[in-house]
């Protein structure tokens, strides 16, 4: 008996030191994020500037709907460790439970009897003494683990309707912003667009380079001179959108191609926000490159910016720093918040840590004069870290 309860209580001891997180208030935070978030929305309509205003409020959603599913993930790989720690000690926990239900219901007298007379039952409860307490705590650790598992269960769930709530939320908070972007007439232009011109040059060049080269050409008049210098920002410029590197200039992707820019992974959606204040030069589609915003953030330097769903602003307008100019791609906004299979899909642990669950891709560009340069001399990113 002595030597089965130890092999039991050494077995149980080994999985006591599993080090965890609290998924729990990791998900309670994201859901203060998303409460917040809606705050912010209902005050936007009155803001002064309700661009920037409503610009926060989709940063302000999805830094929230990130935090959530990152709790959410959290909790499900929690509760997948859980169960699989409790089937694995299954049958030590039979003996466990069958240990403390025969210590509980055996009656006193048998308890104290012992073949070897007095000094057995003595020796017997001097063993019993010492084995109780550990078999006590380790019956408390077991149930800390299921009640932890309920736990986690019930947050899951309570985490899904709040993240559909907050798909719901940040759809309406984009469509805001889409609607004060297009109602804003109190930017400064350059210049103003010539649509001949642009459809002339679009129809004219194949290639990236050549379109770039051929801006000043859609102009309908002189474009005004400007003497903006962003040159001590150099290198610490935030990115435009909120991803993951998957390709760096002069990298080849899957497919051999090696670009003079990078690709950022992003979220479905996601906004994209200029990270200085510029002028655009140009937004719509080009070539096959999907929709294209370039801004011009002081005179010879461009940032281009490819494969947007959406583009904001027009062209000519000088727009100030953490401006809205589009929004990526994706399915989110074509399903409504409740569709299950969507809500399957954001709490999936597949790609957890790997960015395939940002099915997005953004291109960035950089051009001094005519020749493009690494755009990490001019963004912030962890190439050296």
């Amino acid at each position: 008996m002595k030597f089965c309860i130890s092999l039991i209580l050494f077995s149980l001891m080994g999985a006591a030191t599993f080090a965890q997180s609290d998924p729990g208030e990791a998900a309670l935070a994201a859901s203060e994020q998303l409460q917040s978030a809606t705050a912010l929305l209902d005050k936007a309509e009155g803001a002064r500037d309700r661009v920037r205003a409503l610009t926060e409020t989709v940063r302000a959603y999805e830094a929230g709907l990130a935090a959530m599913r990152d709790g959410v993930r959290r909790a499900a790989t929690r509760e997948a460790q859980l169960s699989r720690r409790l089937q694995a000690r299954e049958g030590d926990i039979a003996q466990l439970l069958g240990v403390l239900l025969t210590i509980e219901s055996a009656p006193a007298p048998v308890l104290l009897l012992h073949p070897a007379g007095p000094q057995g039952s003595a020796r017997a409860a001097m063993m019993l003494a010492e084995v109780t307490p550990g078999l006590t705590a380790k019956a408390a650790a077991l149930k800390d683990d299921l009640e932890e598992m309920q736990m986690l269960r019930k947050l899951r769930q309570a985490a899904s309707r709040t993240l559909k709530a907050g798909l719901a939320g940040v759809q309406q908070a984009r469509a805001r912003l889409s609607k004060a972007v297009a109602d804003r007439t109190d930017l400064p232009r350059r210049f103003t667009e010539d649509p001949v011109r642009t459809a002339i040059l679009l129809s004219s060049t194949d290639t990236l380079d050549a379109f770039a080269d051929g801006l000043g050409d859609i102009a309908s008049g002189d474009i005004t001179e400007t003497s903006a210098d962003i040159s001590l920002l150099k290198g610490n410029i935030p990115l435009p959108v909120q991803g993951i590197i998957l390709h760096r200039a002069g990298e080849a992707d899957a497919a051999g191609i090696k670009r003079v820019g990078i690709i950022l992974a992003t979220r479905s959606r996601a906004l994209v926000t200029t990270p200085t204040a510029a002028t655009i030069r140009y937004q719509g589609p080009l070539l096959n490159l999907g929709k294209v915003v370039i801004l011009e953030p002081q005179p010879g330097t461009l940032f281009i910016l490819s494969g947007l769903a959406e583009v904001y602003g027009e062209i000519g307008q000088v727009i100030p720093e953490g401006s809205p100019v589009g929004l990526m791609g994706g399915a989110i906004s074509n399903n409504e918040p409740n569709n299950g299979a969507q809500s399957t899909a954001i709490v999936s642990l597949s790609g957890e840590g790997t960015g395939t669950n940002r099915s997005e891709t953004l291109y960035i560009e950089v051009r001094e004069g005519k020749s493009p340069v690494d755009p990490e001399t001019w963004f912030q990113t962890d190439k050296d870290g």
